[in-house]
């Protein structure tokens, strides 16, 4: 695994969990309480999430933490 993967990762599934919902980015930001910006960065792998970000995160969406970082299959 190369550096920032994950964070990559973390990024294409919660792209993935919004486009199926047909969640625009700007409403997505504001169910989890960022600003649209932070998540476009985000959902390009160019933001270092803690892992207390991606626990939140996941919370507030009703998901496993452990999904965002597992690859789709």
């Amino acid at each position: 695994m190369a550096k920032g993967d994950l964070q990559r990762r973390v990024g294409v599934n919660l792209r993935r969990y919004r486009l199926k919902r047909g969640i625009s980015q700007e409403a997505f930001a504001n169910v989890l309480g960022v600003h649209r910006t932070y998540m476009g960065g985000v959902e390009r792998g160019e933001r270092n999430l803690t892992l207390q970000s991606v626990e939140s995160i996941a919370e507030r969406i009703g998901l496993d933490p452990l999904t965002l970082l597992t690859p789709e299959r």
